[in-house]
Parts: C-alpha cells; structure tokens; sequence
C-alpha cells in the first residue's frame, strides 16, 4: 500500500506557515514504513527539534482505480477516519530553501498516525465532516471538511492521473491551521465528528 499527502489543502494553515496559496494540490508521498504501529508511541527522532503535528481527515481506497472521474469518486472508498501528519518542521524549512524534496522531513519512520476507520455511511454529509486534535486534554487543532480548497472526491480524482490507486492505500487530506510542536510525555488524541479514533503517546 502507499500513502498519499496532500499539502495546503486549507486556506488558515497556508497563512499560517506564510506559504503561496496553490493552484493544484500538493501531492507528497510516505512510505508504508511511516505508519506508527498500533500502541506504539511516537519517538521524536534524534534529526529534528521542532516535530509538528497536523491532524488530517484520511480516506482508505477500497477499489482499484486509474483517471477516475469526479462524480464516480465516491465509489472508490467506504472508510474514513482521521490521522496525524508529523512534519519535522526544522528540517523541511532547511530543504524547502535549497528547493530540495520533503521526504526526509515528511515520510520518516513512525510519521504517519492512521485513526480507527469507521464507515462513510455513518455520516450524513462527508462535506461538513469536522475533527480535532487534543494535546493532554486541550485542542489545538480543530477543522472542517468544507474548509478544503479541494474536497476528498476531487483529490481522489486528481490523485488518480497520476498513480493508479490500489485497495488498502490511504490518502491525507491536508491539516488545518494550529500545528505545533511536540514534547515528551505529550498525549495526542484524533477526533471526527466528537468520536476518538486514536490516542498516542509522545515519547
């Protein structure tokens, strides 16, 4: 399976990190190797002193799919959950200066939080979705599915042109603004609409 990123994907997180508001989504990639694994906590590794967190609605693709059209979207995923994005924000900053690529800074081992899935149909509207992160109890992030500048159907279509989507693999959607740093003994728990879908450690 892979895992697909979208960067700026909300407005108040492009101003928030002083970036160039897109005409396209960002496509990154993780590797499978970036999934913290189930009751494991997250090490903050020894290259980086400012890991960030960005929680992010993700979606599990459950149909083989290649130049899929906007309206038939929808039939290509029946999961949806929400996961964290951990961005070694020090690192990034110095690649995105010499123009370099993000993966050492986006796709290192145990980046990559994947909630509980629930079923899509549990929700009345995908478009209205919203979802938080606490950190040791209190939010500090906090979003909204019709805040995406592109919304899930259309990053599935789009993400298509380019690889063939295969079942298992997993698309994050993009952070909303209030990303920030993580310490030691930091608890981070995922929320979609009010439901807890994972809780990790920070260690």
């Amino acid at each position: 399976m892979k895992i697909i990123c979208i960067g700026r994907n909300y407005a108040n997180h492009i101003e928030e990190l002083k970036n160039e508001r897109p005409t396209e989504p960002v496509v990154f990639m993780k590797p499978d190797s970036a999934i913290l694994l189930k009751q494991h906590p997250f090490v903050i590794p020894e290259f980086s002193e400012d890991i960030h967190h960005e929680i992010e609605l993700i979606v599990k693709i459950s149909k083989v799919g290649k130049y899929i059209e906007p309206k038939f979207a929808h039939k290509y995923y029946d999961e949806i959950s929400v996961g964290i994005d951990f961005t070694a924000r020090d690192l990034q900053e110095k690649l995105k200066q010499r123009g370099l690529p993000w993966e050492k800074a986006k796709a290192f081992d145990g980046s990559a939080v994947i909630g509980e899935f629930l079923p899509k149909t549990q929700f009345s509207s995908l478009e209205n979705l919203t979802f938080e992160l606490t950190n040791n109890g209190q939010t500090v992030q906090k979003g909204c599915s019709s805040h995406m500048l592109w919304a899930i159907d259309e990053l599935i279509a789009y993400v298509s042109k380019f690889f063939t989507l295969k079942i298992g693999d997993i698309i994050f959607t993009g952070t909303p603004a209030g990303v920030a740093s993580v310490r030691p003994n930091d608890i981070l728990e995922g929320f979609l609409e009010g439901q807890q879908l994972f809780r990790i450690q920070v260690k």
